[in-house]
């Protein structure tokens, strides 16, 4: 490719409403523009990376055995509404009607049209295990759409279901898509982790994640050292004693606290610690009102309390929607009194006495609450996210943070899905049974913008060489100079015969104009063609180097298999030390 010929609109200002450098470089390097929030366009540059990110996971996806399909994105509701999910995937689910009034969904996965394709297929175990797996868009419609492509209402992802007649066989292919996952962050290029991971509204019995690391990343992970053990913070545990108090009860006191709401205000005012405050928390879902108390120097994790009662619609209560129906503004809400939801709470809870609940009474605060006596807890469970310093579950030792973005995920689903939509196969006795099915993603589009998010420094992308848009750029310093030139076309000749991946920068534009371009678009090699030619020599430098490397120009041959050596022990995650 000519750069005179690429369609690459680079910028040289962020754009205004870029929230994240990700988007920011995708943007400004020309890569991808942006239609409505959420929304992208993926110019020739960002289309490029995503071919050859597909490329990656349709190698691995072939290498175990697993299909290439494609299934439509409209799904009809009946599919959803036979497993439940019409109503419990959440207002994310893009829904429509058609001209006759029949609802359907932009699917934002494909648990139940793959269920549904495959049911009046494979109707014995002799067909089974099987793997099918599409990329396609999928659609979300995201309450705020931020972070670019990686949080985007539509979406490029492949989506892969395993169907099984055992969980040992479950198990195997599971081990198998794990081990292809791997292989793909590895091939990709950036620093990675695996976690344990919540299964969230896919559902299921385990689930991991792969996460590129980046310090702006959207999801946290704990992780320990010592043992291996990392989680996400929806799916992270610790070993926490929460020992016993032995006071004497005291008399229940409701206290004036004016103008008082937070949990750090509730205990300057009242000079009790954080550890003497319980925060009450109305949650609703599909099944009406909770209330989840925790010790006040906790935070309450949502995706532990949806898996407590299998609704992943259970979110916040809306603060105007808690004062109508209770009568009590949500800085004041408490157990005490309360009438109606059912109480669950977080283990931290359990030993506590004489502790500090909401009054139920704007400005008010009851003070020397206890469990049994005042109220009645209907369920512990351990529902705070996990801090670090806490001890691993595993190992016991103290467990470290980090930042990372979510690229891909493996799940058990089990019969969850097949039991509720009669897909069964038939044993060797004639018998029926529901598939045992596993369920694996993996974000084509959101890997793009995870590479960058991590892989970038003051002057733009450092891809990767294996999804760089173009693995080498040839840049001739002048073109008026015809030495420069024509040396620049020997080179970026014998590349292409190579089959490298190569751009030529062709452009009448100044050297320095050419080489913010190239670093900006973040191409890991460049071969300049420049003062050096009138001493026979072309320069070679990676992306990530200062100093480059002189060659003559008597061997082209020599140029193109040094460049091509030097790409080879390319590293851009260099710049995470």
């Amino acid at each position: 490719m000519r750069f005179s010929k690429l369609y690459a609109p680079t910028l040289k200002e962020a754009p205004a409403d870029a929230d994240i450098k990700s988007l920011e470089l995708l943007i400004r390097g020309g890569f991808i523009r942006k239609v409505a929030a959420g929304v992208y366009t993926y110019l020739p540059l960002g289309f490029r990376v995503i071919k050859k990110i597909e490329e990656i996971v349709r190698q691995e996806m072939e290498s175990i055995q697993c299909q290439e399909t494609m299934m439509p994105i409209i799904q009809p509701a009946e599919l959803w509404k036979t497993t439940g999910r019409w109503d419990d995937y959440g207002p994310e689910m893009m829904k429509l009607n058609d001209r006759h009034n029949r609802d359907f969904t932009l699917g934002p996965t494909h648990e139940e049209m793959i269920t549904y394709i495959v049911k009046n297929e494979l109707r014995s175990y002799k067909q089974l295990p099987i793997s099918l797996y599409q990329i396609a868009n999928k659609y979300r419609d995201e309450i705020r759409p931020r972070f670019g492509v990686l949080r985007a209402r539509e979406f490029i992802m492949k989506d892969a279901y395993s169907f099984h007649t055992s969980q040992e066989s479950l198990d195997e292919s599971y081990k198998d898509f794990y081990s292809a996952y791997e292989r793909i962050v590895k091939r990709l290029g950036a620093a990675y982790s695996i976690v344990e991971a919540d299964s969230g509204a896919i559902g299921g019995s385990g689930s991991h994640e792969f996460q590129v690391l980046a310090k702006t990343g959207e999801s946290t992970i704990f992780y320990c050292d010592e043992c291996g053990y990392s989680a996400t913070d929806e799916k992270a545990t610790a070993i926490t004693e929460f020992s016993s108090q032995n006071e004497e009860k005291k008399s229940i006191e409701l206290k004036d606290t004016p103008n008082v709401k937070t949990i750090e205000q509730v205990a300057h005012f009242l000079n009790v610690p954080l550890e003497k405050i319980v925060k009450s928390l109305l949650l609703k879902g599909r099944n009406g009102w909770v209330l989840a108390l925790i010790r006040g120097d906790y935070e309450i994790n949502l995706s532990k309390v949806r898996a407590v009662f299998q609704d992943q619609t259970i979110d916040m209560g809306d603060p105007m929607d808690i004062k109508n129906t209770f009568g009590v503004e949500i800085g004041f809400i408490g157990p005490v009194g309360l009438k109606g939801p059912q109480i669950i709470a977080d283990d931290s809870v359990k030993p506590l006495m004489n502790f500090v609940v909401g009054g139920m009474e704007k400005d008010k605060h009851f003070i020397n609450a206890n469990i049994g006596r005042d109220f009645t807890v209907g369920k512990y469970s351990d529902l705070r996210v996990v801090k670090a310093g806490e001890n691993c579950p595993h190992c016991k030792k103290p467990l470290k943070q980090a930042r990372g973005i979510e690229v891909g995920q493996v799940f058990k689903l089990g019969t969850k899905y097949s039991s509720s939509m009669q897909a069964y196969y038939t044993d060797e006795t004639g018998n029926p049974h529901p598939y045992i099915m596993g369920c694996y993603g993996w974000g084509i589009s959101r890997t793009m913008g995870a590479v960058v998010e991590q892989l970038h420094d003051e002057n733009g992308i450092l891809w990767p060489v294996s999804i760089a848009p173009y693995k080498i750029a040839v840049v001739p310093v002048s073109m008026s100079d015809t030495a420069m030139v024509q040396t620049a076309e020997k080179i970026y000749s014998a590349l292409l015969e190579k089959n490298i991946d190569v751009i030529l920068d062709d452009r009448t534009e100044s050297p320095g104009f050419k080489f913010k371009d190239i670093d900006l678009i973040g191409i890991p090699l460049k071969i300049i063609a420049g003062k050096g030619v009138k001493e026979g020599k072309v320069e070679i430098k990676l992306r990530n180097e200062k100093q480059g490397f002189m060659l003559s120009i008597d061997d082209i041959d020599k140029i193109v298999d040094f460049a091509i050596e030097k790409l080879n022990g390319y590293n851009p995650t260099s710049i995470l030390n």
